[in-house]
């Protein structure tokens, strides 16, 4: 069976968001269709994919290698997410369905349950999958992808602490949903950007080491991509 570009796409994505290749490490074809046993070729286009993306640069006589970004990119990666979550909530207000408000909802209710009890670890990965959906309720795909490729670049480059107040934090994610709800696009323009305001100083530029990247077998599921 041929693998899909996009789940080797998705695997070597994930594999530099979580520092297993280095910034700045040389990517081959070779050792990259080794280490998820595939052939070489959606490898390539995967990087092609990656590079488009800025996950990935082409140096002559050098090959591939993973972007070495700066302190200025990282930080224009805060101040274009200030633009566009705050841009997503309010067409999400324009064109959520009811299926996208009931998941949102659900997300929330997890969510304060969990900040009571002080769960951090769940409500990272809730907080993950809450701005996904507000993402694709924008009914806007090509904004959709903006959102979901800023989100993994600054997974990338930042380490980000827990909410001081966990509670706030969700009870700000319901005030988003109800203005939402009511198709309201100011108020959740405005509530979102002041979420995402809240949120920066969370934020810590990770100093990754620049060592040589393991080059172990890790098979692609070839089900299917990885959310």
């Amino acid at each position: 069976m041929r693998v899909p570009a996009h789940s080797v796409c998705t695997a070597i994505r994930d594999d530099i968001v979580s520092g297993v290749f280095a910034w700045g490490a040389r990517l081959t074809e070779e050792q990259l269709a080794r280490r998820y046993g595939v052939s070489r070729v959606p490898v390539r286009e995967a990087l092609r994919t990656l590079e488009s993306e800025g996950f990935v640069v082409t140096r002559r006589h050098a090959g591939a290698h993973v972007a070495d970004p700066t302190e200025q990119e990282a930080a224009d990666l805060l101040d274009v997410r200030t633009l566009l979550e705050p841009l997503g909530a309010a067409r999400a207000a324009q064109r959520r369905t009811e299926a996208h408000l009931k998941v949102l909802r659900g997300l929330v209710r997890l969510g304060q349950e969990r900040a009571r009890r002080g769960q951090g670890d769940d409500l990272r990965s809730l907080g993950a999958w809450f701005h996904e959906t507000l993402a694709q309720a924008s009914g806007s795909p090509p904004l959709t992808a903006l959102l979901t490729q800023l989100r993994h670049k600054i997974a990338w480059m930042y380490a980000v602490e827990p909410a001081e107040r966990p509670v706030e934090a969700w009870a700000e994610h319901g005030a988003i949903v109800d203005a939402v709800a009511r198709g309201d696009a100011e108020r959740a323009r405005a509530l979102t950007a002041l979420h995402v305001e809240r949120s920066l100083p969370l934020h810590r530029p990770r100093r990754p080491e620049r060592a040589r990247v393991r080059v172990s077998q890790h098979v692609v599921n070839t089900a299917g991509p990885r959310n």
